[in-house]
């Protein structure tokens, strides 16, 4: 038998101790808190002990005797009223929302659910099912040395642990798809040789499938359906915190830094006939919103059947406390909040000043790191986009469908396109923002791949089971003639270059660019735009069959950005000379390298945007070309001494031009859906 003393009640959940653990759980509205102690295996439970103190809502208790590697749950006793918004039975076993290690992952089975079907009671134990928390002894303490990239010389590369690591040959089988395979030097040795500065992965903490996926017999590979935020999920890192932990010291070890994309909006207890698995059964009233007057029912503002309760401090504890947690003992350099508008909401809305933003912003252990909103959810008043405060960032959505407008062939948009290539100050100059507040992004996680883009005008869903009604349907996709793969090799050529256009904007561009895993390599989901629940190849980086040449070009562009202030300078631009050059900091020029005028910006038929760029006495010329024939540009006159060289083309199947071609004459042909770099050089004696 183990001593029991009434402990204290921090910190939450359970930490060790000389003589044992203390253990802490939150609930307003339970009447007591039992700490169930399980064999090596977890399979069997051995003792439940009630803890013994409770401190306002937090029930504590000192257990002498249990040591590192003891397996645990909880079960929490209190009203059993659904219609009063209390779900309490303790026949289900509880993962502790603090838990720091799991035995296994999570895998859902009918004794989960709190309910019996009737609306009483469910009388079924889920302890057999429900994985088991692991006590873990804390990591050593150490000094984290980040690489620390500005903001302006950030470029995001999106990925998911398991698909970019899953196929590739040249990592032990028996890493790939984990966290130790994204720290082998030869994944490692792609995102050296692309140039990006940082990797955002999808959601690592351990999360459960939806159980419509279970009944379809998928499985939910995003990772968007939390359960357990502490605990990086042993499908990715079987060996925990400290396999996170080597992965990021690899990355940083090659200046890459390490964000994670975190989801707090919601998490996988789903709606109200969903599995009970933590919070639900510890306090579903505290720690879901439900609807004023009804508090059977919750509020949804995620799309995924309810909506965390932000607002209120136990919650806004568990999330500071999980983001100082792997800032800390993980040492990642940021984050990026799924549906981060939920973060910010109230009971009447959405609040930039919101309690946990501004914690978040201003906690010492995360004030400093990068914080990526998305800034959306699917509630009243849920499209937010460019109103969080500095120092944080946002997706933006505007610029991914302008870009795709503008080459897809949409009429009147090329101002709009204007905006988005320098920097979307229409949104990010409020709060005294700068341009690289706002990530860019063509592609994501969440829709058709790049080459997907160019070769399906519709989505095509269908193995996801929902009979092809999941996912968007505004795509502003196009197809050149052809819905899917073909032979042709007119088709295909075009598509090639489209991709190479969309890719030089999205690099050419002011603002944060992110690139989606494989786009570089041309990976296809084969039309898919929701590949959430495909843990195959459908969603794997298919790495036998990488477009190497894709993936140079891709890195040209890198290069350049790196090389040239004018495409990546974190300044707004005016039109206006900002120093003794007299040069205005950008010009907009038609083809006969006249200044665009209003019936210019709002022709239909204007479908080249040509940007002349001042820098750091730098002086760069960017032309989108979106017509689908050959024009004559008229280049602007250099400055005296000078003359201009080609750095990027398109239309050409090569990475960008090295060395640079010179343009003795004064006009270029621009080819059809092509983008150009030009860079204004000294002529050489």
């Amino acid at each position: 038998m183990h001593r029991v003393g009434t402990g204290s009640p921090d910190p939450r959940g359970v930490t060790l101790t000389d003589a044992g653990v203390n253990v802490a759980v939150y609930t307003a509205h339970a009447h007591a808190i039992e700490f169930c102690l399980f064999n090596d295996t977890g399979d069997v439970e051995v003792e439940r002990i009630r803890l013994p103190g409770r401190t306002g809502d937090v029930f504590h208790g000192a257990i002498s005797g249990v040591g590192a590697g003891a397996r645990y749950g909880l079960r929490a006793h209190g009203p059993w009223a659904p219609a009063e918004g209390h779900r309490f039975n303790a026949a289900k076993l509880l993962v502790d929302p603090y838990a720091r290690a799991l035995d296994r992952p999570f895998a859902l089975h009918l004794s989960m659910r709190g309910d019996a079907g009737d609306g009483a009671a469910g009388d079924l134990d889920s302890a057999p099912y429900v994985p088991k928390g692991i006590v873990v002894a804390p990591q050593p303490a150490r000094e984290v040395v980040r690489p620390q990239v500005p903001w302006s010389e950030t470029i995001i590369y999106e990925m998911h642990v398991r698909g970019f690591t899953r196929l590739n040959p040249d990592i032990p089988e028996a890493v790939r798809g984990t966290c130790a395979g994204l720290a082998h030097p030869t994944a490692i040795e792609h995102l050296v040789k692309l140039g990006v500065t940082a990797v955002e992965l999808l959601p690592i903490a351990a999360a459960v499938d939806e159980p419509h996926l279970v009944r379809a017999g998928l499985t939910n590979y995003w990772g968007y359906n939390t359960i357990g935020w502490f605990v990086p999920d042993p499908r990715l890192a079987p060996g925990g915190i400290a396999e996170l932990r080597a992965c990021v010291d690899a990355l940083h070890a090659a200046g890459i830094e390490v964000l994670l994309d975190v989801v707090f909006n919601h998490s996988g207890e789903g709606d109200a006939v969903g599995p009970t698995l933590s919070l639900r059964g510890l306090d579903n009233l505290t720690y879901y919103r439900t609807l004023p007057g009804a508090p059977h029912r919750y509020v949804d503002d995620t799309g995924c059947g309810h909506t965390l309760a932000l607002d209120r401090a136990p919650v806004m504890h568990l999330v500071l406390d999980t983001l100082r947690y792997y800032a800390t003992e993980a040492g990642v350099d940021g984050f990026r909040f799924d549906l981060a508008v939920t973060l910010g909401r109230r009971e009447h809305g959405f609040d930039a000043s919101a309690s946990l933003l501004t914690a978040i912003a201003n906690d010492p252990a995360l004030r400093n790191l990068k914080l990526i909103a998305e800034p959306w959810d699917v509630g009243p008043g849920g499209y937010q986009t460019g109103a969080f405060p500095d120092p944080w960032a946002e997706w933006n959505d505007k610029y991914r469908d302008t870009v795709r407008r503008f080459w897809r062939g949409d009429a009147g948009v090329v101002g709009d396109m204007a905006t988005r290539l320098a920097g979307s100050a229409d949104l990010f100059a409020t709060h005294g923002r700068t341009p690289s507040r706002s990530v860019n992004f063509v592609t994501a996680h969440d829709g058709f791949t790049l080459a997907d883009l160019v070769t399906f005008s519709h989505k095509h869903n269908e193995a996801n089971g929902e009979g092809n009604r999941d996912g968007t349907d505004a795509n502003y996709s196009w197809n050149h003639g052809v819905e899917g793969r073909t032979s042709d090799a007119v088709v295909t050529a075009a598509r090639q270059r489209d991709v190479r256009a969309l890719l030089a904007t999205l690099l050419l561009s002011r603002g944060t660019p992110m690139l989606s895993m494989g786009d570089e390599c041309g990976r296809t989901q084969g039309g898919n735009n929701n590949a959430y629940a495909q843990d195959n190849a459908i969603s794997w980086l298919d790495w036998p069959n990488a477009d190497a040449a894709l993936a140079a070009f891709t890195a040209s562009l890198v290069r350049l950005r790196r090389k040239h202030p004018a495409l990546r300078a974190d300044r707004r631009l005016h039109g206006r000379a900002f120093d003794a050059s007299g040069i205005a900091d950008v010009e907009w020029r038609r083809l006969d390298d006249h200044p665009m005028t209003d019936a210019d910006w709002t022709s239909g038929d204007t479908r080249t945007l040509i940007a002349v760029l001042y820098e750091e006495s730098q002086r760069l010329v960017v032309a989108l070309h979106g017509a689908d024939r050959d024009t004559a540009f008229q280049l602007p006159r250099p400055r005296d001494g000078h003359t201009w060289h080609l750095l990027v083309d398109t239309a050409r199947d090569v990475p960008a031009l090295e060395p640079a071609l010179d343009i003795p004459q004064h006009f270029l042909l621009l080819a059809p859906r092509s983008v150009v770099l030009l860079a204004e050089r000294p002529v050489l004696p």
